[in-house]
């Protein structure tokens, strides 16, 4: 099999549409027939970097390329961009509003869990340009 390429657009703001992608792509896995662990990291890392885009950027998209070995995703955000990323990338900080909060969301745990469930996460991010998170998860066939 050769590379699959998937694009998904992000809606900002929108709680109801997040996860839209990642719910996408995890069927799209399986009807591929790819593991069932591979498949559960992708889902969470792809969930927790969409209510990202949608709490702090106003959306964004997400490129999904999917190999017989991994998975490579790319989201993309033209946001406020991450002015600490170390700080960001410790468990329990938030930059989230209080309103997000109230609606379950802005735990801190986002860029953590998704460290946590990928293989290789990379981030760019400029401070009034944007956020790319690179993200693999490799997959064992």
């Amino acid at each position: 099999m050769s590379g699959i390429h998937l694009h998904y657009e992000v809606s900002g703001e929108d709680f109801t549409r997040a996860g839209e992608a990642s719910g996408s792509v995890k069927k799209r896995l399986k009807s591929l027939g790819y593991n069932t662990d591979a498949i559960r990291r992708v889902a969470i890392a792809m969930y927790e970097a969409e209510i990202n885009m949608v709490i702090h950027a106003d959306g964004g998209y997400c490129d999904v390329d999917i190999f017989p070995d991994r998975v490579e995703i790319l989201l993309a955000d033209h946001g406020p961009g991450i002015p600490d990323v170390d700080k960001a990338m410790q468990e329990g900080y938030s930059t989230a509003p209080d309103n997000v909060r109230s609606l379950g969301f802005g735990a801190g745990m986002g860029l953590p869990n998704i460290k946590k469930y990928t293989d290789e996460m990379r981030i760019e991010t400029t401070i009034g340009v944007g956020t790319n998170l690179y993200l693999t998860v490799k997959v064992n066939e």
